[in-house]
């Protein structure tokens, strides 16, 4: 798996765009922004659901901080549409098709299972990871931690354990 300081690899593809419309999409096109890329198994299962509605409930929180969020399966976005009009609902976000597994791939992040491991990067304006994490397949994410982690980072301050926006940070000695 790609680790901090890593730079996110460039990907092409397809995704499904809040609009309902699908189309291309690049990683390049968010340079300059902060990223969180978000990957889940699969369409249609039980906590990838949970944790696309997370995201997209903390959306505009995302949005204030500059931050924007793509999710990725190996799915296609033709599925993707057809799982938002079949139970996810409107999704405020673009969700990738990576079908051919190009990007799973390049992040070292395909389960043996053949699907994309339940993996969360966190990528700063300039292309380079901050955070990396994966968990088992049964075990969903925490999208607050994951607020929090992106609010530490943009602080450019060192941040303790439970570190919240507003409280003091930690003085180097």
């Amino acid at each position: 798996m790609l680790s901090p300081g890593q730079r996110i690899h460039d990907f092409t593809g397809e995704a499904l765009y809040p609009s309902g419309e699908i189309g291309p999409i690049a990683l390049a096109e968010y340079t300059g922004n902060w990223l969180v890329l978000f990957f889940w198994p699969l369409d249609f299962t039980h906590v990838c659901p949970t944790e696309i509605r997370g995201f997209n409930k903390l959306f505009p929180e995302f949005e204030a901080l500059n931050c924007s969020v793509l999710g990725v399966s190996i799915d296609s976005a033709h599925a993707h549409r057809a799982w938002t009009g079949n139970g996810l609902g409107r999704v405020e976000f673009p969700l990738i098709g990576d079908l051919k597994r190009e990007l799973v791939e390049s992040l070292d992040i395909l389960h043996p299972d053949g699907v994309a491991l339940r993996a969360t990067f966190i990528i700063d304006p300039d292309g380079v990871i901050q955070s990396a994490s994966a968990n088992a397949l049964p075990v969903g994410r925490s999208v607050r931690e994951t607020m929090r982690q992106v609010q530490a980072f943009q602080s450019g301050q060192l941040t303790g354990c439970e570190w919240q926006p507003g409280e003091a940070y930690v003085i180097a000695a």
